[in-house]
């Protein structure tokens, strides 16, 4: 297995990464129609998911959005690619962060801080990104790959340019072992809970009955730490801007569930402006009320 991963990786994967974007957008036109009309991958649970995020758009709206919608899925494959090689230049054009002055406040004063965002555009080049662009230590919370090869090579090219990769099963010993430092974790908020998560929060997001996770409000509310947002805007081809957005400042004084319904309702305002760019083949809404105790 790791001799076929290694062949994969320096064979295809690396050779890939070193071609310009140009190029890589035609292989990724291609990739489209491969995907999306002989694999058909995932289309079931792509337009099931959109059809009952958008009940008032018809069907022609909703295929719309679904063509879009792998078209930038497949940008996203070959952009992931290139990130093993990507300059420290170009992934600051490519995903600059507009107003990082929020966040820089917060370190003057050696203050800790949480980031949430959704699986929307590219979350992986912004997580690159951060240490590039932000006074903090950016902190990446993750769920590692089983292939113990692929898991290396994928954590050496996320954390190439000083992103610290946190396992999701060390949050807790790092948020207690690194109160001294000024750190941004960053918290991809619209996971599907496990059944094995004890603790969620439920509202409605994109008209449907949704389990949200809870852990970067816990956090946040344990350490008092401020929760800002970070909003993407798509800019063109494989480019966007970053901007932040205070959730809350003081944490530890906000009601249950407060700091959840405020990130669910911004990333549900920006999907709603701009559908296609959110993960739709991630079976988000898997989990149901029964699952979870009360």
């Amino acid at each position: 297995m790791k001799v076929i991963s290694a062949l994969l990786y320096y064979g295809m994967i690396i050779p890939l990464s070193l071609l310009p974007f140009p190029v890589l957008h035609r292989i990724s036109d291609l990739l489209y129609y491969f995907i999306y009309y002989i694999v058909r991958y995932r289309k079931e649970v792509v337009f099931k998911n959109l059809t009952n995020s958008f009940p008032e758009k018809n069907h022609d709206e909703i295929t719309s959005i679904a063509k879009t919608f792998f078209r930038h899925f497949c940008d996203l494959i070959i952009e992931s690619i290139k990130l093993f090689t990507i300059s420290r230049e170009e992934v600051i054009a490519r995903s600059r962060f507009v107003n990082p002055e929020i966040l820089d406040s917060y370190f003057s004063r050696g203050q800790s801080i949480i980031l949430v965002a959704g699986h929307y555009y590219n979350w992986e080049m912004f997580a690159q990104s951060c240490n590039l662009q932000m006074r903090h230590q950016a902190v990446g919370i993750y769920t590692p790959l089983s292939n113990k090869y692929f898991e290396k090579k994928f954590a050496g090219s996320r954390g190439r340019y000083g992103v610290i990769l946190l396992p999701k099963e060390d949050v807790k010993t790092f948020f207690e072992n690194n109160r001294d430092q000024a750190m941004a974790i960053i918290f991809g908020a619209d996971q599907s809970p496990s059944p094995r998560t004890k603790r969620v929060y439920w509202t409605t997001f994109l008209n449907q009955d949704t389990a949200v996770m809870y852990g970067s409000e816990k956090y946040a509310k344990e350490y008092n730490y401020p929760v800002i947002f970070a909003r993407v805007h798509r800019i063109a081809r494989s480019r966007f801007e970053i901007s932040f957005q205070m959730l809350e400042e003081h944490p530890a004084a906000s009601p249950y569930g407060a700091i959840t319904e405020k990130h669910t309702r911004l990333l549900e305002q920006q999907i709603m402006e701009a559908p296609a760019y959110y993960l739709w083949t991630h079976n988000r809404w898997k989990r149901k009320r029964e699952d979870y105790p009360e």
